[in-house]
């Protein structure tokens, strides 16, 4: 069990916002911290850290008129810390080496690869084609519906019909070398994580996995180790003093 740090870019912003209201209509997201301080700044201090294996989310979509500052910011980020951060949002077959040749430690990839409500198998092959299995981190974050979880897409705006659960892991899990994984109902709400979510998936663990949402406190973080078996990553966002919350940064470093 590892932390994982992040950096969310919003309308050219690095902030943490709830993940459930992000809405690309106006470029709208209720917000609980906006950063003075950009997306490099982030991406040197885990430099400084030694924390690898974290992740760079652009939130808008490549058709917002902020999508071009968020780009750069990420941008910005990998160069000051190439092969420490992976990358994600808006990535595609054609894109994807791009990213890894700006610095890029691997793709994340969720939209591109669940259309219309299913698993894109031919987009997936294209995937692996343009970048080795290693390059590719699938982001299945997923949203709660009828007690059952799941993937949901574009900007966490769009259920698909596919259900997270171990066989949807195993399949997938040959297809990728990552799976990063937000409780996008408790994201951004520091209220607790998705503790069903995180037991199933710690129950499975046969390949890195990074959970994310709802962890606010240090004895959550123990809970967290335990249902997770301590086979689970985990980021924080919201709770965390770097992003205005009240959880100290120098205390989870110290945890791991």
């Amino acid at each position: 069990m590892r932390f994982r740090p992040c950096i969310d870019i919003h309308n050219g912003k690095v902030k943490q916002i709830v993940g459930g209201s992000l809405s690309d209509r106006g470029d709208m997201a209720e917000t609980n911290f906006t950063s003075g301080q950009d997306a490099a700044w982030y991406a040197n201090l885990y430099k400084k850290d030694g924390l690898t294996g974290g992740h760079i989310i652009l939130l808008n979509s490549p058709t917002s008129k902020y999508y071009e500052e968020t780009r750069r910011q990420a941008m910005q980020a990998l160069e000051a810390y190439p092969g420490g951060l992976q990358i994600g949002g808006g990535i595609t077959a054609e894109n994807a080496k791009e990213y890894l040749d700006a610095g890029a430690s691997q793709v994340i990839v969720t939209s591109y690869v669940f259309q219309n409500g299913m698993l894109n198998y031919e987009n997936l092959a294209k995937l692996e084609a343009a970048v080795e299995k290693e390059h590719i981190v699938l982001d299945l974050s997923c949203r709660s519906r009828d007690g059952r979880y799941y993937i949901v897409t574009d900007r966490w705006q769009k259920f698909t019909d596919v259900e997270l659960n171990e066989a949807v892991l195993e399949e997938l899990g040959s297809h990728c070398s990552e799976f990063l994984i937000h409780g996008v109902d408790v994201e951004g709400k520091s209220a607790g994580m998705e503790e069903g979510l995180v037991k199933m998936l710690g129950g499975w663990a046969k390949i890195p996995i990074t959970y994310a949402g709802g962890i606010g406190t240090v004895e959550e973080l123990g809970r967290f180790r335990e249902l997770g078996k301590g086979q689970l990553d985990f980021t924080i966002g919201s709770a965390l003093d770097l992003f205005g919350g009240k959880l100290s940064y120098e205390a989870i470093m110290e945890i791991q």
